[in-house]
């Protein structure tokens, strides 16, 4: 008899006749928990099955497609079948059974009603329903159905569709009014549909019935595509708004359980743990707030303000650091940046190209580069010392590759610069104006490119730095008068100056786990000014973090360099 060992568990106890089967099931298990192909030797010796059992369970397993023989280096890997079989799994989820203990746990957390719906015929269809005895209750809706376009369970379905199910939805002749808030026209459907998206929540504020309004999230499958979506519905006198707000980090919470962590990539809300044992380095609030995802900041010397975005509100916000208040206008697409004119207003980028902006938030056209590439969008620029302005976009499911770097100048002309970007983010010169500095978020680099001034052109990409995990993502970034890279760390807790050979000088950690961006202002330009986010952030980790969404500050001792408007 064949020997009975198995270093990665027994198959003594297994049924008689089924020793086979459950050697093989190990060792597909083996091949599986290893990060790399593994070699006939490796799996015999942990293993310990005698050679020839071996060669006749991995021979087996090849001929059934469990495992795939590379016969040029002789490695074993997962084969077809496992993901074949994967398929079939979600095609019997049963998503009742899956939500049941979530729909629980919500209504018990919200005392609200909260359901769960399913893509039926073009609508929502509610498939189950718990509530809690209240004054004012919604009454029973399972077996119902709701409109895609009015209803907070219906567009964040739509915002996870297919691009041509999606244009299909936008493109109808016209979208049914059953308020006088309901979106009825396609262009503003999809536009919300892309914020909905990128915030992981949709909210409805009595468009579907008067006084009614609810929030909820896509419940994503193993491709991250919609199986459903969870949502809290109740009268609007309790879910007001910014507890709608509130909530949607509550119910992408419960969709990523319910999906069983399989969409986990798309919805993911972890962050790193906090560093142990550091602290804020008198790093304090210059104005607070509760930004779902602020960035680009601009500091404006003759104003004494601070200028930035909120690419999920979406809005444009100008921050006094002396009084601790802010203004925003409130734009109706996703805005990636914001940059004051020396004419007066500001240029924007945003979901559709890059526009000029009154100050009252009225929007025209300057450039539209990337007119032929629907599926992106710009966001983080900056301009040069000439007034010339950078800025990158990506797309808007994060597809790595589809981002480009463009410049545009003062007349409108775009001009591609460098193309192939994952996710375009912060970008800063050198105080000799002989280095551009340029990050890619998706790939956790800050490139260096030779800069040349007169011509506004860039060569010679190289990589400045690589962020290991444990920093984060490299975010916005500044350079200081003495030629330092300040990158903020998205989930590492930190800003970090890097010198100019790319060495780690200095670490401010912060009380918050996304630091989004950062520059330089106040009357001498040393205070460094640090835009945060709140978006996806659990209950847990906000109330560790209350401060997220605010901006920041910390006086470094250090100068920032200038910054320059646009010279359009």
């Amino acid at each position: 008899m064949d020997g009975n060992p198995d270093k990665r568990g027994k198959t003594d106890g297994a049924q008689p006749g089924m020793q086979a089967l459950t050697r093989g099931l190990a060792v597909i298990e083996m091949v599986a928990a290893s990060d790399k192909p593994q070699r006939f030797t490796s799996l015999l010796e942990a293993s310990g099955l005698p050679k020839g059992t071996l060669h006749r369970i991995l021979q087996t397993l090849v001929d059934e497609r469990y495992l795939a023989l590379d016969a040029q280096v002789q490695t074993y890997r997962l084969g077809s079948r496992p993901f074949e079989l994967a398929h079939r799994v979600w095609d019997q989820f049963d998503l009742r059974g899956a939500a049941e203990p979530e729909l629980v746990r919500m209504r018990d957390l919200t005392g609200e009603t909260v359901r769960l719906g399913v893509l039926s015929e073009g609508e929502v269809l509610y498939i189950d329903q718990r509530e809690k005895p209240q004054p004012i209750r919604i009454a029973n809706g399972v077996g119902s159905r709701a409109a895609l376009h009015a209803s907070a369970m219906g567009k964040a379905i739509a915002a996870h569709l297919g691009m041509a199910e999606r244009h299909r939805l936008a493109e109808a002749e016209f979208l049914t009014a059953f308020t006088d808030r309901t979106v009825v026209t396609g262009g503003d459907l999809d536009q919300q549909l892309n914020i909905i998206k990128a915030r992981g929540y949709a909210i409805s504020v009595e468009e579907l019935h008067e006084g009614i309004s609810g929030v909820a999230a896509a419940i994503l499958d193993h491709n991250a595509e919609p199986l459903g979506a969870v949502g809290i519905v109740g009268p609007s006198f309790r879910l007001s708004e910014e507890r709608l707000h509130a909530l949607g980090r509550e119910v992408i919470e419960a969709a990523r359980r319910i999906s069983g962590n399989i969409g986990e990539l798309a919805m993911s809300i972890n962050v790193n743990p906090r560093p142990s044992g550091t602290g804020e380095q008198n790093v304090h609030v210059a104005v607070p707030g509760m930004d779902f995802l602020a960035e680009g900041p601009h500091w404006s010397e003759a104003e004494g303000r601070l200028h930035w975005v909120d690419i999920l509100a979406p809005s444009v916000v100008t921050g006094d650091p002396a009084r601790g208040t802010r203004q925003q206008v409130e734009l109706p697409e996703l805005v990636g940046c914001v940059v004051p004119r020396v004419s007066g207003g500001f240029v924007v980028a945003t979901e559709t190209g890059v526009k000029l902006m009154d100050a009252d938030g009225a929007l025209r056209l300057l450039a539209e580069p990337e007119a032929d590439i629907p599926g992106n969008r710009f966001n983080d620029g900056k301009c040069d010392r000439q007034g010339r302005f950078w800025v990158g976009s990506l797309a808007i499911n994060t597809a790595p590759g589809h981002g480009n770097l463009w410049r545009i100048d003062a007349d409108g002309s775009s001009h591609r610069m460098d193309s192939g970007i994952h996710i375009s983010n912060g970008l800063g010169w050198s105080p000799d104006d002989r280095t551009m500095y340029f990050t890619d978020s998706g790939s956790r680099e800050i490139f260096a490119y030779d800069f040349d001034a007169a011509r506004g052109t860039i060569a010679n990409r190289r990589v400045f730095v690589r962020l290991d995990e444990s920093f984060g993502v490299p975010d916005g970034l500044t350079v200081d008068a003495e030629g330092h890279v300040w990158t903020a760390c998205w989930d590492g807790w930190a800003v970090v100056r890097f010198d100019p050979q790319g060495k780690v000088d200095r670490v401010i950690d912060v009380p918050v786990p996304r630091p989004t961006s950062c520059t330089f202002g106040g009357p001498d330009l040393s205070t460094l000014f640090i835009t945060t986010a709140r978006i996806r952030l659990s209950s847990q980790v906000l109330a560790e973090a209350p401060l997220s969404g605010s901006l920041l500050s910390v006086d470094t001792g250090v100068r920032g360099q200038p910054e320059t408007r646009f010279a359009g």
